[in-house]
Parts: C-alpha cells; sequence; structure tokens
C-alpha cells in the first residue's frame, strides 16, 4: 500500500464557504492547503479520533473529528475512492472510516447533541444537519426560544444569516433548558465579547488602511482597532499571515496583517491590515497580567514588563497571540540598497517587497502573490518612457498584476532574484532544472522573524541612519569642483541650435561664412569666454594651499574604511551612495560636530592664503625686476652685436615700397628677431641715429622678391 494518497480538487467547508485546494494523506497525518489563500492545515496522525465517510450536495465527503474537539469536513471525493480511503485509515490511522448517511425525512422536531466544536440536530441517530459553532457570530435568547447568527460569507451569493431553535419548556433539576442551550452554544461560538480589561493597549498607532488613527486594544481572543469614526473587532483565527516590512527610507516600519475573511465597512472588504511606524518610537510596554499568567500562557515569549522600538512591541504581541511567523523580507536588496523596489500599481505609487516565497507590494491596493501560485512573470518595456519597465506576473487562475514605472537601474537584481526562485519567465520557455523546488504542501510563512530581529539589534546603527535620497548625499561630495554654468556651456548639445558648427568649419569655409554672418558672429561670441577659461587654470600655482574639505568630504574620508567593512566588495559607485545615504540620515548633533571641523580647516586656509598671497606679491615683484633686468641686457647685445639688421630696418622705414612689402608679411612669416627688434624700437632709442652700411645681397634679395 502507497505511504501517502493525494487529491486535488477537494473542498473544505470552513465558515460556510467551500475554499478548493489539496489534500494529502501520510502516515504522519493530513494536510489541506487551500489553493486561495495558501494556508495550511495540519492534522497529526496521532490527534484523529474519527473519520465519517457520507454522501453530500459535491459528491461525497470526508469529516474527520480530532481528540480536542475540532471538525475539519472535505467535501469532492468520488465513490470509488472509499475503499482506497479505508483501507489506507485502517494501516496508518487504525481508524474505522464509518459511513453515515444524512437523514432525508424533512422533519424539523429532532435532538440537539453537542460534541466538540459542532451542534447537530439528530432525527433519531441519524443526522440531519451540523452546525461549527465556530460560525456562530451570536446567540440570543427569548421565550422557549433560541437565536442563533452566523459570520456573513462575502464569496458566497447566498449566506445563511440565522437559524432558530424552540426549545420546549421542561424544569429538569431547576435548570432552564434554553439557557443551558444557549451555554452551550457560546462555549464554543466564535463570539467577540468585549469582557473584562484588555492584555494590553496601543495608542493612535496610524494605520494606512482602513485609513485614520486607530487605539489597538489586545485581547485574548480578538484585537480591537477603535477610532473616532469606526470600530474594528478582529478574531486572531482571521489571521492569516503576519509581515514586518522596513520602508524605503529606512526610518519607518510597515506592519501587515493579512486576514480571511476580510474586515467590512459598508461595501468595502479590508483584507489587509496596514500600520506604519517610526522606527524612533519607543515604549515601555506592561501587560495587564500578572507574571504567573504571563508565564503560563506565552512561555517566555512575552514577560510583564518590555520596553523597546513601538514597532518590535506591536509585532511581537501579535506573534505570540496569533501564534504565527512574521514574514520579512530576503536576500534581495535593490539598486539602491533597500529591500524593496518602488513602483506603481494601477493608480497609485508604492513598494514591492521579493519574499522569500512570494512578492507583497504595499500599499494602495495591498497585493500578496505567493510563488505556488505563480504561472509565469515578464519582463516588459515601459509604456512611456525608457527609463523605465514593467513587471509583470500572472497566476494559474489567469489574474494578472502589473507593476510599472520601475527604474531601469533595478532589472538586474530583479531578474537575477526571478531566476534564483526559478520562477518561469515569459517568451524564454522552461530551460531545464527551472522546475520550481519548493514543497506545494508548505506553507508559505517558513521566514525566520528572530533571526532578522538579531541582525537588526547587530546592525541597529548603520540600518536607522540609512536614507532613500542618495542623489542629494552623493552630489554634496563633488559640490567643490561643481560649475553648473561653465559645464554646461563647455560643449553644445546634440539639439543645440550652434551644435552644427565645429571650430573648424568656421575657420576653413570661408562661402559658409559670408552666406551667413549672423551665425559666425554668435559663435565666436560664444567661444569668446572658453578661450580664457583655460588660460586662467594654466596660471594656477602648484604651491598655493589647497581648499579646504566641506563637512560632508571631512567624514567621508573618516568613514570610508567603515562603510567598505560593513559592505564588503562595494564598488566606487556604491559606496558614495551609501556614504551619500548615510549623510543625509545623519542627525543635526553628529552633523554640527563635522561642521566645527570644517570652520576650523577653512580658518586654517584662509590663514594660509594670506601668507601665500603675501609671499607670492614679493616674489612676483623680484621677478618683474629681474626680467627687466634681463631683456635690457638682451636688447643691449643685440643692438651692438647686429648693426646691420638695424640699419636695414632704418633704410626700409624711408623707402615706402619696401614698407609695403612688409606690410603683407603675415604673422605667421615675421621672424622672432624681427617680432622683438620692433617691441624694443622704443627702448633703444639710443641706437637709432647711428650710421649703417647698405645692405647685403640676402637682404635687398629678399626685398626684391
Amino acid at each position: 500500500m502507497a505511504d501517502t494518497l493525494e487529491f486535488n480538487e477537494i473542498y473544505q467547508e470552513v465558515k460556510g464557504s467551500m475554499n478548493d485546494g489539496r489534500l494529502r494523506l501520510s502516515r504522519q497525518g493530513v494536510i489541506f492547503k487551500n489553493s486561495k489563500t495558501g494556508k495550511v492545515d495540519n492534522i497529526q496522525a496521532s490527534e484523529l479520533a474519527e473519520g465519517v465517510w457520507r454522501r453530500v450536495a459535491l459528491g461525497h465527503g470526508l469529516k474527520l473529528l480530532t481528540k480536542n474537539g475540532h471538525v475539519y469536513k472535505y467535501d469532492g471525493f468520488r465513490e470509488s475512492e472509499f475503499d482506497k480511503l479505508s483501507d489506507f485509515f485502517k494501516a496508518h490511522y487504525c481508524l474505522e472510516l464509518a459511513e453515515k448517511d444524512l437523514c432525508v425525512k424533512g422533519w424539523n422536531w429532532g435532538t440537539v447533541r453537542f460534541g466538540g466544536q459542532l451542534l447537530s440536530f439528530d432525527i433519531g441517530e441519524q443526522p440531519v444537519f451540523e452546525i461549527p459553532l465556530s460560525n456562530v457570530s451570536q446567540c440570543t435568547t427569548g421565550k422557549n426560544e433560541v437565536t442563533l447568527e452566523f459570520h456573513q460569507n462575502d464569496d458566497a451569493e447566498v449566506s445563511l444569516m440565522e437559524v432558530r431553535f424552540y426549545v420546549p419548556p421542561t424544569q429538569e433539576d431547576g435548570v432552564d433548558p434554553v439557557e443551558a442551550f444557549a451555554q452551550n452554544v457560546l462555549s464554543k461560538a466564535d463570539v467577540i465579547q468585549a469582557t473584562g480589561d484588555a492584555i494590553c493597549i496601543f495608542r493612535e498607532l496610524q494605520c494606512l488602511t482602513p485609513r485614520g488613527r486607530y487605539d489597538i486594544r489586545i485581547y485574548p481572543t480578538f484585537l480591537h482597532l477603535h477610532g473616532k469614526t469606526f470600530d474594528y473587532k478582529i478574531p486572531y483565527t482571521t489571521v492569516l499571515r503576519l509581515f514586518l516590512l522596513p520602508h524605503k527610507d529606512q526610518r519607518q516600519m510597515f506592519f501587515v496583517i493579512s486576514l480571511d475573511p476580510p474586515i467590512k465597512q459598508g461595501q468595502t472588504r479590508y483584507h489587509f491590515l496596514i500600520l506604519l511606524f517610526s522606527k524612533d518610537e519607543d515604549i515601555s510596554l506592561t501587560l495587564n497580567m500578572n507574571e504567573e499568567e504571563v508565564e503560563k500562557r506565552f512561555e517566555g515569549r512575552l514577560t510583564k514588563n518590555m520596553s523597546g522600538s513601538l514597532y518590535e512591541m506591536v509585532s511581537r504581541v501579535m506573534k505570540a497571540l496569533v501564534n504565527r511567523k512574521i514574514t520579512v523580507p530576503g536576500n534581495f536588496q535593490g539598486h539602491s540598497g533597500a529591500q524593496c523596489i518602488t513602483c506603481s500599481y494601477k493608480a497609485s505609487s508604492g513598494l514591492l517587497y521579493p519574499l522569500e516565497r512570494g512578492f507583497i507590494y504595499v500599499h494602495k491596493p495591498p497585493v500578496h502573490i505567493r510563488f505556488d501560485e505563480i504561472s509565469f512573470v515578464n519582463f516588459a518595456r515601459g509604456t512611456t518612457t525608457t527609463r523605465s519597465f514593467d513587471f509583470e506576473i500572472e497566476t494559474k487562475q489567469g489574474t494578472q498584476y502589473t507593476f510599472s514605472s520601475i527604474e531601469r537601474e533595478e532589472y538586474g537584481k530583479l531578474f537575477d532574484f526571478v531566476n534564483a526562485k526559478k520562477l518561469n519567465i515569459k517568451n524564454r520557455g522552461l530551460k531545464e532544472g527551472m522546475k520550481q523546488s519548493y514543497d506545494e504542501y508548505a506553507d508559505s510563512d517558513e521566514d525566520q522573524h528572530d533571526a532578522y530581529l538579531e541582525r537588526m539589534k547587530e546592525e541597529g546603527k548603520i540600518r536607522e541612519e540609512n536614507a532613500n535620497d542618495s542623489s542629494d548625499g552623493s552630489g554634496e561630495e563633488t559640490d567643490e569642483s561643481f560649475n553648473p554654468g561653465e559645464e554646461d556651456d563647455d560643449v553644445a548639445e546634440e539639439f543645440d541650435s550652434n551644435a552644427s558648427a565645429s571650430s573648424s568649419s568656421g575657420d576653413g569655409d570661408s562661402d559658409r561664412d559670408d552666406k551667413k554672418p549672423a551665425k559666425k558672429a554668435k559663435i565666436v561670441k560664444d567661444r569668446k569666454p572658453r578661450k580664457k577659461q583655460p588660460e586662467s587654470k594654466k596660471g594656477k600655482d602648484p604651491n598655493a594651499p589647497k581648499r579646504p574639505m566641506s563637512a560632508y568630504m571631512l567624514w567621508l574620508n573618516a568613514s570610508r574604511e567603515k562603510i567598505k567593512s560593513d559592505h564588503p566588495g562595494i564598488s566606487i559607485t556604491d559606496l558614495s551612495k551609501k556614504a551619500g545615504e548615510l549623510w543625509k540620515a545623519m542627525s543635526k548633533e553628529k552633523k554640527e560636530e563635522w561642521d566645527r571641523k570644517a570652520e576650523d580647516a577653512r580658518r586654517d586656509y584662509e590663514k594660509a592664503m594670506k601668507e601665500y598671497s603675501v609671499g607670492s606679491k614679493a616674489d612676483s615683484h623680484r621677478g618683474e625686476r629681474s626680467k627687466k633686468k634681463k631683456k635690457k641686457q638682451e636688447k643691449q647685445v643685440k643692438g651692438k652685436g647686429d648693426k646691420k639688421g638695424a640699419a636695414s630696418k632704418s633704410s626700409s622705414s624711408k623707402s615706402p615700397a619696401k614698407g609695403m612689402s612688409d606690410s603683407f608679411k603675415s604673422k605667421e612669416f615675421v621672424s622672432s628677431d624681427e617680432s622683438s627688434s620692433a617691441e624694443s624700437k622704443k627702448e633703444d632709442s639710443e641706437d637709432e641715429g647711428a650710421a649703417s652700411p647698405p645692405p647685403s645681397s640676402e637682404d635687398s634679395a629678399s626685398g626684391s622678391d
């Protein structure tokens, strides 16, 4: 005989609704996984007390009763599967799978029996119908009458609202049968009654959905949201999952409570309760219980007196009362270093968190998608710009979710994450080895919250000082050399009106210059300041004192090694961005310390500049005197040693023809001797009247040419 039996398309009856899923029977017990919510019910083999096989509306059904009174109903079996199930129960659970048919006589007079959490209305030995008492929302009594009201089922088109039982008046042992009936119902019913004091109260918490400020009162069996306009009472049995998600700015935390069935306000359904906390908010909490009760009920998970961050206290209390693990982000890290991706879903912008077993989007509207319900994902081009892309998810039920406006830099990180989780990517095909390896019957909440909290405590300072806006911080690093006006004017852009003009076209194409003189004049005018710019840079003295560093740069030089050690293998670009985030989030007191250091450095710079300017002026005066002296000596040597050149110049000044020929010489053909002698003509006035011999043959030849 096989060790396991598996059944698909099995329906579990929960609070009047039929939830489809997968059922597995093994030696260890019975596992049912809800296809809609991913919730897993696990019944240990040792807890099974009875198994009943019977005909129901959807074919045949299996009813399992446990030793602690819980009842589980599964419908959708075929009649031929009875023998297989019966043999399995005998071999592995040592139970007889009894066959019991429902009574179909149509009588409305019978006997009510209470067994565990089940109310059974029987005629003789056959049950007519059964009511799980967990479905009862209210129980009221009248004269010889008991009325049961039920939780509404939003998924069903028709819901049973109430049932009335007539109880005949009998006085046995002085006990009122109506009150006895009502007490039996209320002892097992899911009736929310705010009796007694709350275990603890959290005041004025910011709630995103439903929106507003709410007081949260924690009771042993339910959660009470008390606001100015609305009140909500949430039984812990309706809590499906808990999420603790850090905001992208690393200053806030989301605490998300997934509910099934959802809370209602009019026609609006809230499947998620989202609370927003600041990391800086602390609280000291005292539970309204004595220490013995706290130890007995929570077994060390909570203590009577606790203190810490507000979000940590709320999540810790909820985890202990709901008895569910808290799901946190996995190992994913986006381009900016955050554990989420900024995107848009429908008309609102929010954050998409890749988890270990799914995706969650917050906050409007909140969406949770498990990996086991994803058919494929797709990376699509953005509809409006090429700087972003869309991330599409299609589920096995055919529902499609499109998260748009994701920054292009996030593509590589997200693609690697999807690839590592072995999700099918559209248009790439299902490659070998890409089959999803997780257990189909495993719960989707296997993440470890405690490890996350420990990591948060160890890295508390850095994680609390991170900020999202890295562009401002990285810009401060280069603020000393950043000159917007000069940089923009340096090179013409592609679509500027003067982009097509270059230095070669401006100088060489004379025809084009004649036709369009205005454009040439504009270009020359724009280029003049650019010619002066390199000259000023060339004249910078390398011995001049260096400009003082800003407060940010001083802090960066001191913190660079620490950032590298905290983030091993980080690139230079990412390091500057991370430093910008840390500086942006730094407190005012810490920044003032670096501002004082920067001010001291500025004073030292100004002092050094004064000393440098005094010394440079003295050096410049000495340099000018030595230059003049040297130039005078050179001129005197030239005047005495090269009398022929001086004579030719004096003769050329007398003859107009020779002067005309000299005027046609361009700058390129003037010799350095001629230019220097021309410049020193006034200064060497004592040599002007000296007699000169006739010009040589070389000089006359050049003049005739």
